[in-house]
């Protein structure tokens, strides 16, 4: 039989089993077989919602598999991708296009490419995968196999038969390299660091006149707050219950991330697959073969982004009368400069050439100003930012471990031996119980001492709240410290990094590691690793609550109901005094920003009768929505509070709404004026104005801010004409997963947006309906729950 596809669509248990063979195209050119697969295999056991079980004899194999079945789900997300870190977007797209934001912000493609180009043309990631701490000769096969599949499945399509619009027939769909899945991890590992400035980077030039440094503003905390706010588009919440919390005795987990519903940054779900070695089950970002939240029969882990900043800023001195180079305790060193050129689509379509001058020093690239800080290159000082991901090639060693853990203390092992979480950090459970709480990832080694003696004047505004350095790069002494279990230099080792392990419970959503668990506070890390003491945010406040309301009796189907009780925090605790100063408004009229007055109407009624949740039939919840996120934006919070935030007592301060501020009163006329405007009843069922159309369809959408407290974390795109009209990001690839002391994991998934990015694909979507209706997706982990799948389809690679 040729080499082809061989397609087993089962239709019932012991079922009718129907054989398609499609076989390779004859007269490959020499050459091929790395980018065809030639000697690689794998099944695909497809069960309900299109979830591939991909199974194999070895890991390129695997890779080949996982490369295959991720391509027909979402090629134009991926070719768009490997587009972008290849640094060829204005060369296709134009100079002015939108730049891919999965890996970073830039203004267009021509910002994006300059920055890509120039690690390119550095070089780091080759020498970080040839590096011996480098991916292993197992994801070396999975990479090696996933570049294999993608390019079969291309080939075998071909790009003008591709049904999805969004690239059927483009240009920039091309096969690809292993060069590029390195270069898109690199990308992922810095997003926290380099990506959030590499606007900054590409605009960074010389001065041609003399000039002297501005002054620190006096607000230069609260840009970093707002400039780093803005571009919060990734979360999560994470629920570890161990055998004290649960009613069987075993391990349970809530996986919950936060992440972008478009993009690069989609998560999709498999299972994965070699017999012997390897069988873990879960959701990866998009391009990246093997599972980065999931579950073996043993393990289940999830991630939340973590608190730790994963960079610095140095301020250089630069030497009289030459701007490019700086000084270090007195002696002079040239900035490296490197001519960065980028292939550029004109008007006409023909291609031009941009050029540009990046210049580094020592400390990483120089800097023009971003954060709303002051950070001009001037002829007397300039600007870095060291990334500690910079060549961070560990990570995919660290979740290919994982993968094979068998306790939590394997766990904890894996994290510690390879060290490569780029921004994240791992919240566990197992078979036996133990819950575990580690924030061992790559953190800059920026003790507080380091701090306190070499921060500059804007460092020592920003740091304490920030926890963003900004050292004199003029003195040797403050360079970056080690530890010496740290693998790599100038970083944190795990032995200082917050570790906690309970029988009860641990549990994050994005607040520092202090109340992993309230019973026992984690204390004595630096400040640059997170803060401690300090209020938190009310979907922490939510979790604890929640968790505890039920500690003891914990099963999967009632941490299922905990997510999606999409109780509001903060609604259960200040809807009524809003409702009361509605109904004590003069005359009926609420305030507006405007300087005038709206009606109240029916407005008070709503607030007051509104069940708490942010459910699709809950009424009044759109109104709250909307007068909250005005009131939290327009007061600080010692204004939005009467009893402020307590340390002693962290769950339950700051509480009670200040409603004699006259900014509430502003606030919630705002509120009440935008629906108004919009047509919007106050007592509308939050679904009506709360959804996504996909194909036409409107699909409500449950689940609410982080600034309300509500753990099914929904961030939608407010159009004031139509309300809640699109989700920008939220949960995600959720899991529940209970251990019942055999091989078989009790657990439900759900891929929010669905596997498949492709409006012509059945499975665009089939989960973001069930997300809709409060539903779960059975997970089936092993053998016989695969093939006993009514939906099961098999197809098998040769």
């Amino acid at each position: 039989m040729r080499r082809g596809i061989h397609t087993v669509a089962v239709l019932t248990a012991a079922a009718t089993v129907l054989t398609m063979v499609s076989g390779m195209a004859a007269g490959a050119p020499a050459g091929t077989e790395l980018r065809e697969g030639r000697g690689l295999a794998a099944d695909i056991r497809y069960t309900e919602y299109g979830i591939p079980h991909i199974k194999a004899k070895d890991f390129a194999g695997l890779g080949y598999g996982y490369g295959f079945a991720a391509a027909q789900d979402n090629v134009c997300v991926l070719a768009d991708t490997y587009l972008t870190v290849d640094a060829q977007r204005a060369k296709y797209l134009g100079p002015d296009a939108p730049a891919n934001t999965a890996f970073g912000a830039a203004r267009d493609s021509l910002a994006s490419d300059l920055y890509f180009q120039q690690v390119n043309d550095s070089r780091v990631v080759e020498r970080a995968v040839a590096a011996q701490d480098g991916p292993r000769e197992e994801v070396r096969e999975l990479v090696r196999g996933y570049v294999a599949g993608y390019n079969r499945w291309l080939r075998d399509t071909g790009v003008s038969r591709i049904s999805d619009p969004a690239c059927r027939g483009a240009a920039w769909v091309r096969p690809i390299r292993e060069s590029q899945v390195y270069r898109h991890f690199h990308a992922l590992s810095t997003i926290a660091g380099q990506g959030q400035v590499i606007d900054s980077i590409a605009a960074a030039a010389p001065p041609t006149a003399p000039s002297t440094p501005a002054p620190v503003p006096p607000d230069a905390a609260e840009r970093v707050r707002a400039a780093l706010g803005d571009r919060a588009d990734m979360g999560s919440n994470a629920i570890a219950v161990g055998k004290d919390g649960t009613a069987n005795g075993r391990g349970l987990l809530l996986g919950n991330p936060h992440y972008p519903w478009h993009g690069g940054r989609r998560f999709w779900q498999s299972q994965l697959t070699v017999p012997g070695k390897l069988d873990v089950s879960g959701g990866s970002l998009l391009g990246i073969p093997m599972i980065q939240i999931g579950f073996n029969k043993d393990v289940a882990w999830s991630h939340t982004v973590a608190t730790p900043t994963t960079f610095g800023l140095y301020e250089v001195r630069l030497a009289p009368g030459d701007p490019t180079t700086y000084l270090v305790d007195g002696k002079a060193e040239r900035m490296t400069s490197r001519r960065v050129r980028v292939e550029v689509r004109q008007e006409d379509g023909s291609t031009g050439t941009v050029e540009r001058t990046l210049y580094s020093t020592r400390y990483g690239p120089v800097l023009s100003p971003v954060f709303g800080l002051p950070l001009d290159w001037t002829t007397a000082t300039a600007y870095t930012i060291r990334d500690a991901n910079q060549g961070n090639m560990r990570g995919l060693n660290t979740w290919f471990d994982l993968a094979r853990t068998r306790s939590t203390k394997d766990v904890v092992h894996v994290l510690s031996r390879t060290q490569g979480v780029p921004w994240v950090n791992t919240i566990a459970t197992d078979q036996s119980g133990r819950a575990l709480f580690a924030d061992i990832q790559v953190v800059p080694h920026v003790t507080d001492e380091l701090a306190a003696r070499c921060n500059t004047t804007l460092g020592k505004a920003i740091f304490p709240r920030s926890g963003i350095s900004v050292l004199d790069g003029a003195r040797g002494d403050c360079a970056w410290g080690r530890d010496r279990d740290a693998l790599v230099p100038g970083t944190f080792g795990p032995s200082r990094m917050p570790v906690l392990t309970r029988s009860d419970y641990v549990a994050n959503s994005n607040d520092s590691a202090w109340l992993a668990n309230p019973h026992q506070p984690i204390t004595g890390y630096p400040r640059i690793i997170g803060d401690i003491g300090t209020e938190r945010a009310p979907r922490t406040r939510m979790g604890i609550t929640a968790v505890e309301e039920r500690l003891g009796s914990f099963t999967r189907r009632s941490m299922q109901d905990l997510l999606f009780a999409d109780r509001s925090f903060v609604g259960e605790r200040e809807a009524s005094a809003v409702a009361e100063l509605c109904a004590a408004l003069p005359g009926g009229q609420a305030p507006t920003s405007g300087g005038g007055t709206v009606p109240v109407g029916d407005a008070c009624t709503a607030l007051s009768e509104w069940d708490r949740t942010m459910r699709t039939g809950s009424r009044g919840a759109l109104l709250f929505e909307q007068f909250w996120l005005r009131a939290a934006d327009a007061l600080e919070a010692p204004d939005l509070w009467r009893v402020p935030f307590d340390p002693a007592d962290p769950v339950a301060t700051p509480n009670t709404l200040d409603t004699a501020n006259p900014a509430v009163a502003v606030a919630l006329g705002d509120a009440i004026a935008e629906l108004r405007a919009a047509g919007i009843a106050p007592d509308a069922p939050l679904g009506e104005n709360h959804y996504v159309v996909r194909n036409g369809e409107r699909i409500p959408i449950h689940g609410g801010h982080n600034a309300h407290g509500v753990l099914n974390m929904i961030i939608p795109a407010w159009d004031p004409a139509a309300g809640d009209v699109e989700v920008v990001h939220g949960s995600s690839h959720i899991q529940t997963v209970s251990f019942t002391g055999g091989r078989c994991p009790d657990a439900t998934t759900l891929l929010t947006y669905s596997q498949s990015s492709n409006p012509k694909s059945p499975h665009f979507a089939d989960q973001t309906k069930l997300f809709s209706a409060g539903k779960w997706v059975r997970s089936r982990f092993c053998e016989g729950d695969i093939l006993s799948s009514p939906a099961l389809k098999v197809v098998r690679l040769r």
